[in-house]
């Protein structure tokens, strides 16, 4: 899951582009593992080929992170790709696949960006909807002319911040369904950062609290991470939630 530095303001779009027919030179990328937070238990190969298994862990949680194909693809399709997959590597391909990708190529592209935004319509509705009904639910939640919502859990007696001032927080950011993609109260550790870093939703929803403060923010698309998302954790277009305590300003 992505640290603080994930929410620093991200792009506003992002091309999207499966395939392209120009040599590309190779590379050797070299990206420590991250985690899951999955249940422990015994290892699907004995240790001495474990490394191998984890080398093709961390190649399809690098491809995971960049497209989303669990939920672009249907589950028959997903075996096509991995089958093209294992063929390359393999070297065991039955046609040529520079001839593969001039002729199949931009139909991919087509399929893979109109797929993508299908899937981005309903994360935005499905978001409008959680905001419409979390007001509805919260009496004292307040929706801002930007979109943001702003429920106060604890009022603070402190100081208020401006986007120049450094804070010191603890966040727990989640999405509209729960699933958890960042937190700083399950690592276990506040964290600090300059406001004016950030996405514009922790901006203006930091700014309506004070120190010793915590408060739910709910943020559209519009406000964090847009059309592009944040690598694998967050969708295009999703609203995110995060529950934030301010403890300290530093001007």
């Amino acid at each position: 899951m992505p640290s603080i530095a994930a929410l620093l303001v991200a792009t506003s779009s992002r091309a999207v582009t499966a395939f392209s027919t120009r040599s590309v030179a190779p590379q050797v990328v070299a990206r420590a593992l991250t985690a899951r937070h999955v249940s422990s238990g015994s290892m699907p190969y004995d240790d001495d080929k474990m490394p191998i298994y984890a080398l093709g862990l961390n190649i399809g949680m690098q491809i995971s992170q960049q497209t989303d194909f669990k939920n672009l693809l249907e589950e028959d399709e997903l075996e096509i790709l991995l089958a093209g997959f294992s063929d390359c590597v393999k070297g065991e391909e039955t046609v040529n696949p520079m001839e593969v990708l001039q002729k199949f190529g931009p139909e991919v592209n087509q399929l893979l960006r109109e797929r993508m935004e299908g899937i981005m319509d309903k994360v935005k509705k499905d978001g409008a909807d959680y905001i419409d009904g979390f007001v509805e639910c919260n009496d004292d939640a307040v929706k801002t002319d930007s979109g943001l919502v702003y429920y106060s859990m604890k009022d603070g007696d402190g100081a208020s911040p401006v986007v120049e001032d450094e804070v010191e927080v603890h966040y727990h950011g989640t999405l509209t369904d729960g699933t958890v993609f960042d937190s700083s109260v399950d690592r276990g550790a506040t964290i600090k950062f300059k406001l004016g870093q950030v996405i514009k939703g922790w901006q203006e929803g930091l700014s309506m609290m004070k120190e010793g403060g915590k408060a739910t923010l709910v943020i559209p698309p519009g406000l964090a991470y847009g059309d592009a998302g944040s690598g694998g954790a967050v969708p295009p277009g999703a609203t995110l939630k995060f529950e934030v305590e301010l403890f300290k300003v530093n001007p």
